[in-house]
């Protein structure tokens, strides 16, 4: 059903989804963890798609049924053939105070996909540990960090205006990239 199996890897599906949202006009951003796992080649493993949109509930709910899923509570959905779900948490794109507004986007085979750049993965996971205490996130935006290039710079300025750089200073010592 529309290439979405119990075997259908987390990238591959969030190609589908976007994809199917694309084409009925709808605009959606991939973040959160799933955003670590795509560019970590699953070193960390999400098992939810999070997907920001400024398009009605209404709207997804009849773009995502055309791919099988269904709408289970609030802004969740599942499908019969997979495990994972997807979410679509309130808009707009932010990292702690900072709206973003420019996205990385992958077109291939299997569809398209609009998400966050690494360095904004990393600023999202951050913002996870700087204002909630999430050590996984930490290691997550490890993660992100060491495997791809970040604008180190970027981060901190944008760690300076949220007030997080003594939180800022641990990331970049844990990362290997001491300030």
């Amino acid at each position: 059903m529309n290439g979405i199996s119990k075997t259908t890897p987390l990238r591959d599906l969030a190609l589908i989804v976007c994809s199917r949202l694309k084409e009925d006009g709808i605009d959606a951003v991939l973040t959160g963890g799933a955003v670590v796992s795509l560019y970590t080649e699953n070193q960390y493993e999400s098992f939810d798609l999070d997907f920001i949109s400024f398009s009605s509930i209404s709207e997804i709910s009849e773009s995502l049924s055309k791919l099988g899923f269904k709408r289970t509570k609030g802004r969740y959905y599942t499908h019969p053939k997979t495990e994972y779900f997807v979410e679509f948490p309130s808009a707009p794109v932010m990292v702690g105070n900072k709206p973003l507004k420019k996205f990385n986007e992958i077109s291939t085979e299997t569809g398209y996909l609009k998400l966050l750049t690494p360095t904004q993965c990393v600023m999202d996971r951050l913002a996870a540990f700087y204002y909630w205490n999430d050590l996984q996130s930490l290691e997550q935006a490890i993660l992100v960090a060491n495997s791809h290039e970040i604008e180190f710079k970027e981060i901190e300025e944008w760690s300076d205006n949220e007030g997080m750089m003594k939180k800022y200073g641990i990331f970049r010592k844990k990362s290997g990239n001491s300030v």
